[in-house]
């Protein structure tokens, strides 16, 4: 399908002994000029490619343009002697269609970039074999990506020492090297079906490392068999001028990495090449499969090495300090704004210079000119598009955007108030001075700011007040304020964090004073993300810190917050828990805990009163040994979190922290293995009946488990996380998630692990249960084993950790209140639940407890008629329990104590020891 006509690029290539200009009218029009800043050896031949630009308005007049380009363009008379023309080729159409520019290539040409014509404006489609380029309209002088003929590389090595002269296409020596090895693969390819031309593209140190591209009208397949075919006759046309290395040769019919600016190359190639003409510095790039990657840039304007210079001298010279610091402010402000691209290494210049002016010993008034000038380049470098080079910069200097906000704030506080009210408002930072007047401690002060960027439906704002009688001692000459739309995305924030700022950066200046409260509303830039903290940027840690500053109030878009110190602030969000529930979450852990932590120490004091009288055979002694191991392993668990949760975690207590989520990890470990030994010590006594094992072995297993395993998990876990700071989350003392390690999964596969576990055992037991007793009616079967059920659920569950599988709710959904609500409240509350069901529905404990309290209560004396009254009922019944030793079991009945569980059994008749 051909396309409505209107351009064809066509090449010129021509040969020339001098430099020369070539413009022609007449509807063809070439790059304006043709400069050639080479120093060429005498008698040397030099070789260039224009681009032309050719109108037509029809089939037909293409057909004559072509005809022309082919048959009359080589022997025109119109060029001066001695340039002539050797090639001509028309590569690329273009017509607009339905208001989009559509190109595609003549026959034998094809695209050979990712990206066609213009990289930033259009786009390579490809429907069956034909290939399009689809562009916004756009000036096509700018285009790089044409047609052209079959493309493949080859590279080779020399043997010599490497200069920084073949880096300079313009230098004699890269001239030198690139016409002699030109030469020689023309004569060695010139045979081959289909070959065109060969051209040098680059030099690598590496001793000398030649990188050239060969083109054809053959396919690729064709052209590269060829060129194989031919290498043993190209190192021989090589050797003959140069050290060549023996197999160095390679030929490559596809580059993975292809550019203007860095050549072509194969994956994970890594080069190091000098910043292009008018920039100081170099720059380091990788190849990756998604072309070239930029590792480090330092790319300098020399204007702004000059300005460095300048400020160096300014320091130590005795001159006019205002003046001379207005006068390098203002070269800077033009230089930048002037600058075609701004580098990481202008970045990095200019933060530089205005840190430097920030420090000078003399002191200086900063005027409202030179204010003026300082936001307009902090405006530029904040560029939202010059984010990516900030990355780069930052790679290589960690603290150089907050050295930029350090700068801003000292430079802002020179500002006297002479000069004040001042109000600068620009596209990515505004700024607000106001002397003060002695209104403003019973007025207080109040700064309103309003940014308004693209693809936003709504504006972004900031809001700042300080009310009446919050200033400390004196009032201050004057009050600073300045608002970033960037800068705080470009402070760092801890890599084990997944938070990020979501709103803007508001600064407040107020020089030889301090406040008693500020308060502060940010706009939400991302409505998505969620669990807002208030947070000031802390310069002399390089961190967010959130001390002296709360949440006072969040709605749907915006965040509120109220600090007791004066510094750079912002908000930072993260993809969790949803905010409205924190709160509630909180209350119930800090309250849950403290009931749990009262209720373990009364249950550890119940089972240290009464442990010879409750053990006093293998099955409750194994029990009851499990029992006081997870009230332990939980009271210390529980102490431990309240330590961490306590723990300021971004002051000096990083120690502290550390530790405090070592050892909760290891003691809910504990715990949860405690609990998984208890259930096996339940399926052993409900599956092997007539079983019997050492006591001291049960009691040797138990210890290694519930204490060894943990233990192996836990310093494995800091050992392995600790040295990349990736252990612990940076906003509390717990186990990291957001890390690639995820040492959160160390306590969350074993846990979830053995409630599975219990959860299987539990549902032994309860299959067991279900059984009808021998003898009973259904009715009453059913009824009964109900209340089994019921009771065993009861103990079970504390005991086991079944409370803690809703954790995975919470996980799968985590934006669902209910599930967060609910495991915060069964898991906090897990000591009260232990000693409600593992201690006082114990039957056996609570008639001792009753009989140490109160041997002649009311209580107790109904207790005793029930017991009796009960064993009266049925002669010779006696309920199964997998927690006592095995005996004679026959219909069966229901007992008082809640450990009981109620099986209808036939064992040995081996007599209990139990009284």
């Amino acid at each position: 399908m051909r396309f409505p006509p209107l351009w064809l690029f066509s090449f010129l290539t021509i040969t020339e002994g001098r430099d020369s200009f070539l413009e022609w009218d007449d509807g063809i029009k070439t790059k304006r000029e043709l400069i050639v800043n080479k120093e060429k050896p005498p008698g040397s031949i030099q070789e260039y490619e224009l681009l032309l630009q050719v109108h037509y308005r029809n089939s037909k007049e293409k057909r004559e343009l072509m005809k022309f380009l082919k048959f009359r363009v080589p022997y025109s008379s119109l060029l001066p002697e001695p340039v002539k023309i050797i090639r001509a080729k028309a590569t690329t159409y273009c017509g607009y269609q339905n208001g989009v520019l559509r190109c595609a290539c003549e026959d034998s040409y094809s695209w050979f970039s990712p990206q066609c014509l213009d990289p930033r404006n259009c786009s390579l489609l490809k429907a069956g074999s034909l290939q399009s380029c689809d562009c916004h309209p756009s000036n096509l002088t700018q285009s790089v990506y044409f047609c052209e003929r079959t493309k493949v590389w080859g590279t080779f090595k020399i043997n010599e020492k490497f200069t920084e002269d073949l880096l300079d296409s313009s230098s004699a020596m890269y001239a030198k090297y690139a016409t002699g090895i030109e030469m020689q693969l023309k004569e060695a390819y010139k045979e081959i079906q289909g070959f065109e031309s060969v051209r040098v593209t680059q030099f690598r140190d590496g001793s000398i490392v030649v990188g050239y591209e060969v083109v054809g009208s053959s396919n690729t397949h064709e052209l590269l068999s060829g060129i194989k075919q031919m290498i043993e006759k190209a190192k021989t046309y090589l050797r003959q001028l140069y050290a060549l290395e023996e197999d160095s040769f390679r030929v490559y019919g596809e580059a993975q990495c292809n550019s203007i600016a860095f050549g072509f190359g194969s994956e994970n190639d890594e080069y190091t090449l000098p910043c292009s003409r008018g920039y100081i510095g170099s720059i380091t790039v990788r190849c990756q499969s998604s072309g070239w990657h930029i590792l480090r840039e330092m790319c300098v304007l020399s204007e702004l090495e000059e300005l460095k210079k300048n400020l160096s001298e300014l320091a130590s010279n005795n001159t006019d300090t205002e003046a001379a610091v207005s006068s390098l402010v203002q070269k800077l402000s033009m230089v930048i704004q002037q600058s075609p691209s701004t580098t990481a290494g202008n970045l990095a210049s200019v933060v530089s210079i205005l840190g430097g002016i920030s420090s000078l010993k003399e002191s200086f008034m900063v005027s409202n000119l030179t204010m003026e000038n300082v936001i307009n380049i902090a405006d530029h470098i904040l560029n939202s598009a010059s984010l990516t080079n900030w990355t780069v910069l930052l790679q290589k200097e960690k603290d150089a955007s907050s050295q930029l906000l350090a700068s801003l704030e000292n430079i802002s506080a020179l500002v006297p108030s002479t000069a004040l009210p001042l109000n600068f408002s620009r596209d990515f930072i505004n700024w607000r001075g106001i002397p003060v007047s002695a209104n403003l401690s019973k007025q207080g002060y109040n700064y309103e700011t309003e940014f308004s960027p693209q693809n936003t439906s709504s504006p972004i704002t900031g809001h700042v007040s300080i009310g009446p009688g919050q200033f400390k001692k004196h009032l201050p000459y004057t009050i600073i304020s300045m608002t970033s739309l960037t800068l705080g995305n470009i402070l760092p924030i801890a890599k084990n964090t997944n938070a990020q700022v979501n709103g803007p950066l508001i600064s407040v200046i107020i020089p030889n004073s301090s406040i008693n409260e500020i308060s502060l509303t940010f706009s939400k830039m991302k409505l998505n993300l969620s669990q807002p903290h208030c947070v000031f940027w802390d310069f002399s840690h390089l961190q967010w810190r959130d001390t002296g500053c709360h949440l006072e109030n969040e709605t749907a878009n915006s965040v509120t917050c109220h600090c007791t110190h004066l510094t750079s602030f912002s908000v930072l969000m993260s993809p969790t828990v949803p905010p409205a529930i924190v709160p509630i979450v909180k209350w119930i852990t800090f309250v849950g805990l403290g009931v749990s932590i009262g209720s373990l120490i009364l249950c550890l004091t119940i089972e240290g009163l009464f442990w010879k009288r409750v053990n006093k055979n293998q099955t409750s002694h194994s029990r009851h040994i499990c029992i006081v191991n997870i009230a332990l392993c939980l009271l210390i668990a529980d102490v431990w979190f309240i330590v961490a949760a306590v723990v300021d975690t971004t002051a000096n207590s990083s120690g502290i922290c550390t530790a405090a989520v070592f050892f909760a990890h290891f003691f809910y470990l504990s715990l949860f293995f405690w609990m998984l030994l208890l259930g096996f010590l339940l399926a052993y006594r409900v599956i092997f009946v007539f079983h019997h094992m050492a006591t001291l072995l049960m009691v040797a297993v138990g210890f290694c488990l519930g204490y060894g395993c943990p233990l192996i998990i836990s310093i494995v876990t800091i050992a392995v996380t600790q040295p990349s700071n990736a252990y612990k989350r940076m906003d509390a003392c717990w186990l990291n998630w957001s890390s690639g390690s995820k040492p959160l999964l160390a306590f969350a596969v074993p846990a979830l692990t053995i409630v599975a576990v219990n959860l299987a055992v539990v549902l032994l037991v309860l299959t067991k249960l279900w059984r009808p007793a021998v003898g009973e009616r259904l009715a009453q079967d059913n009824k009964v084993t109900v209340m089994r059920i019921g009771r065993s659920l009861l103990v079970l569950t504390p005991l086991l950790g079944l409370t803690w599988g809703f954790g995975i709710a919470t996980m799968v959904d985590s934006q669902n209140l209910s599930w967060h609500i609910i495991f915060a409240f069964l898991n906090a509350f897990q000591g009260l639940f232990i000693l409600c069901f593992g201690i006082l529905l114990d039957s056996k404990l609570r008639q001792l407890m009753l009989n140490k309290l109160s041997p002649l209560s009311c209580w107790d004396q109904a207790s005793k008629q029930k017991l009796s009254d009960s064993s009266v009922k049925l002669r010779f019944e006696k309920t199964f329990n997998p927690f006592q030793p095995k005996g004679h079991y026959v219909f069966s009945y229901t007992r008082e104590s809640s450990h009981d569980i109620m099986l209808t059994q036939f064992s040995s008749v081996e007599q209990s020891k139990e009284s």
